[in-house]
């Protein structure tokens, strides 16, 4: 899970019990929430650009909620153990990359049993042809066959729409702005959740602020140094054609240095025609902060050795410390361990007080406690 426009950045903490902070006016601050499962040993590049990177950016002027998505981890064959390190790489390089205890709860998905709570409820009011109709389920099971597919992979889209909708802002004065940062693969799924929230508000009463999608301004699209016309992925690149945020530095600059370009010298952007150098470019214009075409004027005439180079030391100067700082949260697992057990407490207070008003409106019995 991988969006309007956001306001200025202010520094500001989620609130402990879930409460919608007010801005000036009177006017609430947003709230934005994402997930990223820890199916891999290590971010990428991809990942980073196209949205770890707005994550922090974005503790700035919202209520953030940034979980590990572990349930989603599951809807596929897996080892517990590497499920459980891989959750913690996962949050360490969240923490290390900058996300902040103090200004952003980070936590495990798992942690907050709310979470399967909801999406069974939402999955009650969820048809099945709605349900079938999700593209990446359709893709993913057409890939693995039946004996493959779990009812898990089916439904995970409506776990994502409670995941989302746990964290709904609470009513209150001014405008209640909720935003889900999402690429494009992930946009049918939020139109789903939005879907389930104004279901819910009709029959049962206004409950959910429908999210909206945040999509940042040039978030860069990258793609496989060996094949630069598809995305780069962990279940589709070769090792080869992916940088791993925790990789050593000298298989990084190797993976740079060799990446597919063409038979030219002139570093130009030309989607079409010069697929690799046009990557290399969006890659090199993200991580500097300038604009493709100063670059283009900066390497007029220089050939593709120098360019690549350059990249290679820009790209080692941004995750060598990224690298350095994981290691060092991994080390420290008890401590690690407790930053993400107060963030699943923080959060564990929003999602009980949504789940509480959510078991009243459907009908369920209370407590009696």
């Amino acid at each position: 899970m991988h969006m309007s426009e956001a306001p200025s950045p202010t520094s500001t903490a989620v609130p402990a019990d879930g409460a919608a902070s007010a801005g000036e006016a009177g006017t609430a601050i947003p709230r934005v929430l994402s997930g990223i499962q820890p199916t891999a040993d290590s971010f990428h590049l991809g990942n980073y650009l196209g949205a770890l990177r707005q994550w922090v950016a974005l503790q700035n002027s919202h209520q953030a909620f940034y979980c590990v998505v572990d349930l989603h981890a599951i809807t596929v064959e897996h080892d517990p153990e590497t499920l459980r390190r891989r959750t913690r790489v996962a949050a360490a390089q969240l923490l290390a990359m900058g996300l902040d205890p103090e200004r952003a709860t980070v936590f495990v998905q798992s942690q907050v049993p709310e979470h399967a709570e909801l999406a069974w409820i939402l999955g009650c009011i969820t048809g099945f042809g709605e349900a079938g109709r999700m593209t990446q389920f359709k893709d993913k099971s057409s890939k693995q066959g039946t004996a493959g597919t779990t009812v898990g992979l089916f439904t995970y889209p409506i776990l994502q729409a409670a995941d989302i909708l746990l964290y709904t802002p609470a009513p209150g004065p001014g405008e209640r702005v909720f935003h889900v940062p999402v690429g494009e693969d992930q946009r049918q799924h939020l139109e789903l959740t939005r879907t389930l929230a104004q279901r819910f508000n009709h029959r049962f009463g206004e409950t959910f602020v429908p999210p909206e999608a945040y999509i940042p301004e040039a978030a860069a699209k990258i793609t496989d140094l060996q094949e630069p016309t598809a995305k780069m992925s962990k279940s589709a690149s070769s090792p080869q054609g992916i940088i791993d945020v925790l990789e050593e530095p000298g298989p990084m600059r190797k993976k740079i240095m060799r990446a597919v370009t063409d038979t030219g010298t002139d570093v130009r952007f030309d989607e079409e025609n010069k697929a690799g150098i046009a990557n290399l470019l969006r890659i090199y214009s993200a991580l500097e902060g300038v604009p493709i075409a100063d670059l283009e004027r900066r390497y007029e005439g220089s050939g593709y050795g120098q360019f690549k180079k350059d990249l290679a030391a820009l790209v080692l100067d941004t995750f060598t410390p990224i690298r350095e700082r994981t290691l060092k949260l991994l080390a420290d697992q008890e401590q690690l361990d407790r930053v993400l057990a107060e963030g699943a407490a923080r959060a564990g207070a929003v999602a009980r007080g949504t789940m509480e008003v959510v078991r009243d409106r459907v009908g369920f019995a209370g407590r009696g406690l």
